[in-house]
């Protein structure tokens, strides 16, 4: 597990806000120089620690509007049945992520449509049409609050490699 120091904590929290920002931006508000942030920031990266950029898009203003979280139970349950499935649904275009889950559910999926009709026919007609597809429980998304800066837990030692 790769684990940080406080510096470079700073520098997550101001990724995290904002992953445009500048070099300079990012090493004036931490407080050291620029060279220090950047050779920080790619040590960050080359441990694995920064996993990548995204853009994040508003769905209601692409035609995607409807969320909903769906809660699918696999029969029989294998490894392979699993992965499978998990790569099919992964796969499709209404899916916009997959958890595998241990409990009663064996798949959560998070799905963005144009409407309700559309999150039908997805659960009628992809989900239910599978054959390893025991249950499917569906619930609507009123409101997707996320949250952007995530930070190791308190108590746990924050050394570099």
């Amino acid at each position: 597990m790769a684990v940080v120091d406080e510096l470079d904590l700073a520098i997550l929290r101001e990724l995290q806000s904002d992953a445009r920002r500048t070099n300079r931006d990012i090493a004036a508000a931490v407080g050291v120089s620029p060279t220090t942030a950047l050779d920080r920031t790619r040590a960050l990266r080359a441990r694995g620690v920064i996993r990548g950029a995204t853009l994040e898009v508003d769905l209601e203003s692409i035609g995607r509007g409807v969320q909903a979280l769906v809660a699918v139970r696999i029969r029989p349950p294998s490894r392979s049945i699993i992965e499978a499935f998990r790569d099919w649904v992964g796969a499709l275009p209404q899916v916009l992520g997959v958890f595998v889950t241990s409990g009663n559910e064996d798949f959560i999926i998070h799905v963005g449509v144009a409407s309700n009709d559309d999150l039908y026919a997805f659960v009628i007609d992809e989900l239910t049409q599978r054959r390893e597809v025991a249950d499917v429980r569906t619930s609507i998304v009123y409101e997707h609050l996320r949250n952007r800066a995530v930070v190791p837990p308190r108590g746990r030692p924050r050394r570099r490699d």
